[in-house]
């Protein structure tokens, strides 16, 4: 039996949280170029970017290896700065049944707070946290500041 849970990570930038929302709902394969190390593009699968409903499939590097996800976007709320992704399929599933990765802006005096949040349940007791994912969400963000 698996676990579930939820780990969140922000960052506050000086207003430029409207920057990453663009990028990751319209040009999210652009990634690759400001964060090579992590991501090295995606491709729409079906439908198109930024539209609930369509499916994108992501390559990246994650502990070393090379890795796919096939997520479905769930939620794209352009007055929230808020996007919701469902891993339907890929490498990820290989240790968790569910994972939902949502990301949302809130600004106030003219600087962002930049969020992801990760829900999840895990395929068994021997599977942990995704803590190296969410440090990876993390330099992302670094990495587009």
């Amino acid at each position: 039996m698996g676990a579930k849970g939820k780990l969140v990570v922000a960052h506050e930038f000086p207003s430029k949280g409207e920057v990453f929302h663009q990028i990751l709902k319209n040009n999210p394969h652009s990634f690759s170029t400001s964060s090579p190390q992590f991501i090295q593009g995606c491709v729409v699968d079906e439908g198109e970017f930024g539209k609930e409903g369509s499916v994108i499939i992501g390559n990246f590097t994650h502990d070393g290896k090379e890795k796919v996800a096939k997520h479905l976007i769930e939620k794209v709320d352009d007055d929230k700065k808020l996007i919701s992704l469902r891993i339907i399929g890929g490498d990820l599933l290989d240790e968790y049944k569910e994972f939902v990765a949502t990301f949302h802006v809130e600004s106030e005096d003219g600087k962002d707070l930049v969020t992801w949040t990760f829900e999840y349940e895990t395929l068994n007791d021997e599977v942990g946290p995704p803590f190296t994912l969410i440090r990876l969400a993390f330099r992302m963000i670094a990495d587009v500041e």
